[in-house]
């Protein structure tokens, strides 16, 4: 029987390989955030009710569109066929995606509410626009305010 020695430089290698590998699987993954495509601010708080964004909005980013939403945020505009998909609804920060069917384009949104939710400063960015799904064109500001209704008005208003 033949015994073969393996040379000392080998051995340290091969007991410092585990060591390295362990470090390596440790380490905490590096995050690359997509081009044109804003960080979400954190909404770590409770949830709220979404029922508050029901209604009509005026959403203002350059010109005026009416944004119709249901209860759970969701809801439609006439511009170029567009949906609002809300996500969650967290310390008066809104967010979601929109959806443009007839242009072939969609992308992400942000809303910072003011404390009572009458209106609020947002942000867009595209996450697809046609079959481009990194597109690096720039999204954009808005602002939303919401519409008096009048059964909201009949319910404030003093009786005669």
């Amino acid at each position: 029987m033949k015994i073969y020695m393996i040379p000392s430089s080998w051995k340290i290698a091969l007991v410092s390989l585990p060591l390295v590998l362990s470090v390596a699987c440790t380490s905490p993954p590096v995050m690359h955030e997509e081009i044109g495509q804003p960080s979400l601010p954190s909404t770590s708080g409770i949830p709220q009710d979404r029922r508050v964004l029901a209604g009509e909005w005026d959403y203002e980013d350059g010109a005026v569109v009416t944004l119709t939403l249901d209860e759970q945020g969701n809801g439609s505009y006439p511009w170029k066929d567009g949906r609002f998909v809300t996500h969650s609804l967290s310390d008066h920060v809104w967010q979601g995606m929109w959806i443009q069917k007839e242009n072939d384009r969609e992308g992400g949104f942000t809303v910072q509410f003011s404390p009572d939710f009458s209106d609020g400063e947002g942000q867009w960015w595209y996450t697809r626009i046609e079959d481009d799904r990194a597109p690096t064109q720039k999204g954009g500001t808005f602002r939303l305010t919401r519409k008096n209704s009048s059964s909201a008005a009949n319910e404030t208003s003093p009786a005669p």
